[in-house]
């Protein structure tokens, strides 16, 4: 069964904005924390962000500032809004439920390049 989709991933400008979406199926999202990772070739991956079924966030140091985490309860969907991109944002960002067992989406490539 498929439980978390990203959506929203794209090529864009250094500068520019993406909006990422996850939906999650409602068993692994109500009272859940949610949380956006990504990865670059070659690289671990990250936590870039992550927000608690009351809405309370938490950032990555390179994103802050620039990134916002959002989530609709009534609709089981957790966003990324991405601003000012810059190039080592460049990854796969990956949708995350954690509960009493994690939940991974497959992934989408955002790629910030002139």
């Amino acid at each position: 069964q498929v439980h978390l989709v990203e959506s929203g991933g794209g090529l864009v400008q250094p500068g520019g904005s993406l909006t990422l979406s996850c939906a999650a199926s409602r068993s692994i999202f109500s009272n859940y924390y949610m949380a956006w990772y990504r990865q670059a070739p070659g690289k671990q991956r990250d936590l870039v962000a992550g927000i608690s079924s009351g809405g309370k966030t938490n950032y990555a140091d390179s994103v802050k500032g620039r990134f916002t985490i959002s989530r609709d309860n009534a609709k089981n969907m957790v966003y990324l809004q991405m601003n000012n991109l810059k190039p080592e944002d460049t990854a796969v960002y990956y949708c995350k439920s954690a509960g009493t067992n994690d939940y991974w989406g497959q992934g989408t490539q955002v790629t910030v390049s002139s």
